[in-house]
């Protein structure tokens, strides 16, 4: 080959690499970042805690978010602490994300307190309406929309449902956060329910360990008695005990959500948790991509699960009724 054809195609080679560095480039750059908050409910060591996480990231990466790669998530855990909400509610808003996830009641009320402009997208939440986070559920209004839990007529339901599985309860003491209105909501409903199946209802607070301890004890002491714990991030957080006490003292109990009836309590009548945390990933992300909280109206969960433990139940001397087991929708045995 000639020095001349040589050069030539030197010059054409050099000219279509000098082409594809631009593309090349492109390609080689990162995606934007995009930055998301989350405030739990339950403290960072627990392990129904990572499993909603979990349920969120997943519903995430299937709309093609992935933690580290387009996004950034800080993640604050509260543990039923209402200084923690407070405190961790400031810490994820200074960090400036552009919408946060908020786990429960409390998570989402702290974040009310210190921002009017970050979108919330709230899972978890029983009646947001008459909590004042949005104005109604199709039309929210504000910078707040999510997902809510029960009606409180549901409360009345826990109440019929132990009085079905444990027809000698005559006596029922309502574990429920008194420090929240949706605490007191809850115990309301069921108290309107007590008379029509001649049960005599008491409440139980669950601030602590020792309040919890000392309430139920006292409780057990009497005959025919029943347990009914209500949603809260404190029964959540204190859920070990209060199943531990009710095995102690042979106290049949109905839970507001399967996760305890898989932890060893008896019956429990509720949407899946763990649901509400994969369509919040939906909102995050048509958040993300320009929608505003305002115009996403509110989902009421649709679908209740009826959960059942014979092998608590068996413990506790209980014969199930077959009526109330071919309504189960999983019986753990």
């Amino acid at each position: 080959m000639s020095a001349k054809l040589k050069r030539r195609k030197f010059i054409t080679l050099l000219g279509g690499a000098a082409a594809a560095w631009p593309i090349a480039a492109r390609a080689q750059q990162p995606e934007r970042m995009r930055r998301i908050g989350v405030l739990m409910n339950l403290a960072a060591n627990d392990p129904q805690g990572h499993a909603r996480v979990a349920a969120f990231l997943q519903g995430l990466q299937q709309l093609g978010w992935v933690d580290g790669r387009n996004l950034r998530i800080d993640t604050r855990w509260g543990a039923g602490d209402a200084d923690s909400f407070r405190r961790y509610a400031a810490e994820l808003v200074a960090l400036a994300p552009e919408v946060i996830l908020a786990s429960g009641f409390p998570s989402a009320a702290a974040l009310q307190q210190v921002t009017s402009s970050v979108p919330v997208v709230f899972v978890l939440v029983i009646d947001p309406v008459g909590a004042g986070f949005i104005e109604s559920l199709a039309r929210p209004g504000g910078n707040f929309t999510g997902f809510t839990l029960y009606e409180f007529s549901t409360s009345g339901k826990w109440l019929e449902l132990l009085k079905e599985i444990a027809p000698q309860v005559t006596r029922a003491a309502v574990l429920r956060d008194a420090a929240l209105t949706l605490g007191t909501a809850q115990f309301s409903a069921i108290q309107a329910m007590a008379p029509l199946l001649g049960v005599e209802v008491s409440p139980i607070g669950v601030r602590d360990t020792p309040e919890i301890e000392r309430a139920v004890t006292a409780f057990a002491r009497s005959a025919n008695g029943g347990l009914i714990v209500t949603a809260s991030a404190l029964a959540a957080v204190h859920r070990k005990l209060i199943i531990a006490l009710a095995a102690r003292h042979k106290l049949p109990a109905v839970y507001y959500s399967r996760y305890l009836v898989t932890d060893g309590g008896l019956i429990s009548y509720a949407p899946h948790f763990l649901d509400q945390y994969r369509s919040a990933a939906g909102y995050i992300d048509r958040i993300l991509k320009g929608e505003k909280p305002a115009d996403l109206p509110v989902q009421a969960a649709t679908k209740y699960e009826l959960v059942i433990n014979l092998k608590t139940a068996k413990a506790l001397g209980l014969e199930v009724p077959p009526a109330l087991l071919a309504r189960a929708d999983e019986v753990i045995e």
